[in-house]
């Protein structure tokens, strides 16, 4: 039987207990019908309980005051969940192990007659309880406090003692660095000394220079005027020497014409066969589409005597030797290997049909690392050379397999191939050379 609604209690509720009633508030919300929440409440029965409780506390506790049917709902929870408790609250019969909260609760939701008394006295262990669990707390940390300030004043002398040492050690410190700051100064003093000698010796060892460089210079000056001399006379001498060498040239071409026609005779009369194949031919090396090696450029020589390879290759049966990549990176470095080569022997088939001389190209092949295809134009012969040889051997050996007497050019600006040739019998001339009579056709 529900105990008379005038009943009001003097005091507000722990907020343990409140904190309950508003946990059970918001439990039943989600189970009424939605015509029986309470307007101010509807927004949030949609919420999860924990939610509800979290956002709308203090409107469920208010409605739990002054609702009575909302406040009947929440007590069939108590009904439902603590049955047995309801009933004991109910007949005014507190169970002795009950817990005072929840006892609390249920006589504020239940309002049995003298539910103010069950309310006030549940709330009155509670706040014991309370009041036990924070003297208890308070013991705790009063003890913790003190074992913190007998630590800090531990730590504390700890810390006295560590500076006084440290004092001590930075007197000592102090005293020595003043000591070396003195020495310092000392050496800073004798350096300064030091340094105005120097200065002073500098001085005079400027002067002296000055007065070796003046000189220097007019000696200078003097030997500059001798090599402009040497150089006028050297002119002179080039300049005369060749002159003798077109007369000697000319002679030699009026021998080599006679010669030439008197050996055309010979073959006339002693009918010769045409040969079928010549000495170069006999020479081993790797063909085009032979692997071989990469080459080594030579380096380009200059010269000064253009017209040199257009009277080389008018002599009859001339063989004409060129050291490929030493032509064509003197010439043309910028471009691939392949289009080196293709312009060299384009070049090479048009000097071949101009001038009907024999010529063979030579490539370095020693470190190819794969067959190359190159097209030879007709009258020109390409070969690479073998593998763990270089093509200025296989330069060397084309020359010694030519005959004795037979005109022999060889085209590189290489030093140690030219006088390799000219040792053997051929005619060295620089790549240049060829450059300039390429460039021409």
């Amino acid at each position: 039987m529900a105990g008379d609604e005038r009943e009001r209690l003097d005091r507000p509720l722990p907020e343990a207990v409140r904190q309950r009633l508003v946990d059970l508030g918001a439990r039943r919300l989600g189970a009424l019908p939605p015509e029986e929440v309470p307007a101010p409440l509807r927004r949030i029965a949609r919420f999860e309980p924990r939610r509800r409780a979290r956002l709308a506390a203090t409107q469920i506790a208010a409605h739990l005051e002054r609702d009575k049917a909302f406040r009947e709902q929440v007590a069939e929870e108590v009904r439902e969940a603590e049955p047995e408790l309801a009933e004991a609250v109910e007949a005014e019969v507190v169970p002795p192990a009950a817990e005072p909260v929840a006892v609390a609760a249920a006589a504020y939701l239940l309002r049995p007659p003298g539910w103010v008394g069950l309310v006030e006295a549940a709330c009155a262990q509670v706040e014991k309880m309370t009041s036990a669990a924070d003297e208890k707390a308070a013991s705790r940390t009063v003890a913790q406090l003190r074992d913190q300030v007998a630590a800090a004043k531990a730590a504390g002398r700890e810390e006295i003692e560590r500076l006084r040492d440290e004092l001590r050690r930075a007197r000592g410190e102090a005293a020595d660095l003043r000591r070396k700051l003195h020495e310092a100064r000392e050496r800073a003093r004798r350096s300064e000394h030091r340094a105005e000698e120097l200065r002073v010796a500098a001085e005079e060892q400027r002067a002296v220079a000055d007065a070796a460089v003046s000189s220097a210079e007019a000696e200078l000056r003097r030997l500059r005027g001798r090599l402009a001399d040497a150089e006028a006379q050297t002119e002179a001498l080039r300049r005369s020497a060749r002159e003798a060498r077109t007369v000697d040239d000319a002679r030699l071409r009026v021998l080599l014409d006679s010669l030439l026609d008197a050996a055309q005779g010979l073959r006339r009369e002693l009918a010769l066969p045409s040969t079928i194949s010549r000495p170069a031919d006999m020479v081993p090396a790797i063909e085009p589409d032979r692997p071989g090696p990469r080459s080594v450029p030579g380096r380009a020589l200059a010269d000064d005597d253009p017209e040199l390879l257009d009277h080389l290759l008018a002599l009859p049966q001339v063989h004409l030797l060129v050291d490929g990549y030493n032509v064509t990176k003197t010439g043309y470095p910028n471009l691939t290997l392949e289009d080196q080569r293709a312009r060299l022997l384009t070049g090479l088939g048009g000097l071949a049909a101009q001038t009907r001389a024999e010529i063979t190209c030579v490539f370095d092949g020693a470190e190819l690392g794969a067959p190359v295809s190159v097209p030879a134009p007709r009258g020109v012969r390409v070969l690479f050379s073998e593998p763990e040889e270089t093509a200025d051997e296989l330069i060397r050996r084309l020359v010694a397999a030519e005959p004795p007497g037979r005109a022999v050019v060889v085209v590189s600006s290489d030093r140690e191939v030219a006088e390799g040739v000219r040792r053997a019998g051929a005619r060295p001339t620089p790549a240049a050379l060829l450059l300039r009579r390429l460039g021409r056709s």
